[in-house]
């Protein structure tokens, strides 16, 4: 088993509840190729491998800062674990296509998968993202800049950490 190199998990986790950043980017550079082999090796897709990349370290955030994750010496296996179930979310996601039919007999050649959205679906999304458009006035500015950067411009919370000048881990939360 290789020795860890710097603090322990748990001391990382503490220290930046305790409000150093510092210690939570020597979480995700310890995790990070871990992390990210083991999103690859479900998705087999570099750029969504990265997207889901941030999104384990953003859930982990949120978890840090809710107070809401228990250390006991275990949060390599929790982070792997929170890597597994968004890899598999976003697999499943991708896989729910509807089927359309030209009769009422099934024929497996008749078949086709379409992407495209029905009108209620369609409807429904736009509601959605009216309610996030407006929702996201009532953040502060900085916030509102990053949603735009992350969103209108995609960029990666890496790219939008260089941008603003601030750490990555700044950026995610």
């Amino acid at each position: 088993m290789s020795k860890l190199v710097g603090p322990e998990d748990g001391v990382l986790i503490t220290q930046y509840r305790n409000g150093n950043e510092a210690a939570f980017d020597l979480l995700v550079d310890r995790y990070k190729s871990k992390v990210y082999t083991t999103i690859f090796l479900i998705v087999k897709d570099q750029d969504v491998s990265e997207d889901l990349l941030q999104d384990v370290f953003v859930k982990v955030v949120h978890t840090l800062n809710s107070d809401k994750y228990n250390e006991e010496g275990k949060f390599q296996p929790w982070v792997m674990r929170i890597a597994h179930n968004l890899s598999i979310d976003h697999f499943r996601r991708n896989k729910k296509m509807r089927m359309v039919r030209a009769t009422d007999e099934f024929d497996v050649f008749d078949t086709l998968h379409s992407d495209d959205l029905h009108a209620e679906d369609a409807m429904v999304q736009d509601q959605i993202y009216q309610d996030v458009r407006h929702l996201v006035q009532f953040l502060p500015e900085d916030q509102q800049r990053v949603i735009a950067m992350r969103i209108e411009r995609d960029l990666s919370f890496q790219e939008i950490a260089d941008e603003t000048g601030v750490s990555i881990n700044t950026a995610l939360g």
